[in-house]
């Protein structure tokens, strides 16, 4: 069961990234994050006040209960992490083609796995190590790549806002293990897609609307909406898996990043872009990294 949940959160991940792609084409940042959570926000608004009304009974799945002081303080930092990550991706993803975007995402549980070895002592196997490596190995391998696009990995800003977004995604990832241990997957749900809308709208005030004359226009686009519905979805199915007790997380969040095939086969195909081959070599050497940290568990 925790596994095909984890495969459709991949799926619909997977999706997620392509509906960013095609919202970004020279498009503004920012308004599209913001109403794509809005998108979200209102969807969830909706299962909060069947709640409330009682037409969403409080034993059944689809039932948001209430936080409590505490509750509310994790969600919100939560937030603050998520959305730190989400917009140095979609800065990031705006620039860069979905073939040099998939592989350096695919990263994330290596990172994952460094900050459960520094915050939660957990040790390194042999086979982990080897498969730490190869990621290392391949992810170098793929840097040149980016030379030969005319970009370098190290001095190229937007490479390194989605490093930068892929780690902290890792630290949001490593927190919802301390979550979901202790609170209700709909009320983390419900109460992080609210916390995202309610602090985009300061970031957009202050950030954007001031200079939106000087910056990349906004359009809206159908794909916008569903960012923040598949995102939705992805995560529930990905929060509900993890939330079941006899549930692998090392297992789920190599499932869950595996989204980065259907990233990378749209934008070979969509977007026809370059160096496909040297490019899947790569991806496949990184994946082959996560398949061995996981299975060195």
């Amino acid at each position: 069961m925790w596994l095909l949940l984890a495969i459709g959160s991949a799926i619909f991940l997977g999706f997620y990234d392509i509906f960013k792609k095609i919202s970004l084409q020279q498009n503004a940042v920012l308004p599209t994050l913001f109403f794509s959570t809005v998108a979200a926000s209102i969807v969830m608004l909706v299962f909060v006040l069947l709640s409330e009304m009682g037409f969403i009974p409080a034993d059944n799945k689809a039932f948001v209960p209430h936080l409590d002081i505490q509750g509310h303080i994790r969600m919100l930092l939560k937030t603050v992490i998520v959305l730190s990550s989400w917009i140095c991706t979609y800065f990031a993803l705006k620039h860069l083609p979905l073939t040099i975007f998939a592989p350096i995402r695919s990263s994330g549980p290596l990172w994952t796995t460094i900050g459960a070895f520094v915050f939660f002592s957990e040790r390194l196997t042999p086979i982990q190590f080897v498969g730490g490596s190869l990621i290392f190995i391949f992810f170098f391998l793929f840097s040149t790549e980016g030379r030969i696009e005319g970009f370098s990995f190290r001095s190229n800003k937007y490479v390194g806002l989605m490093i930068a977004g892929t780690v902290l995604g890792s630290i949001s990832a490593l927190y919802d293990r301390f979550l979901l241990r202790e609170m209700n997957v709909m009320a983390v749900e419900a109460y992080f897609t609210f916390y995202q809308t309610l602090l985009l709208l300061p970031i957009l005030g202050l950030l954007w609307y001031p200079r939106r004359a000087k910056s990349t226009t906004f359009q809206w686009r159908w794909a916008i909406p569903f960012i923040g519905i598949f995102l939705l979805i992805g995560d529930y199915l990905y929060f509900y898996s993890i939330s079941l007790p006899e549930s692998l997380i090392s297992i789920i969040s190599l499932v869950r990043r595996s989204n980065v095939v259907i990233v990378f086969v749209f934008g070979a195909i969509i977007f026809k872009e370059k160096n496909i081959k040297r490019k899947a070599f790569y991806l496949v050497g990184i994946l082959t990294g996560l398949v061995l940290l996981v299975l060195g568990r």
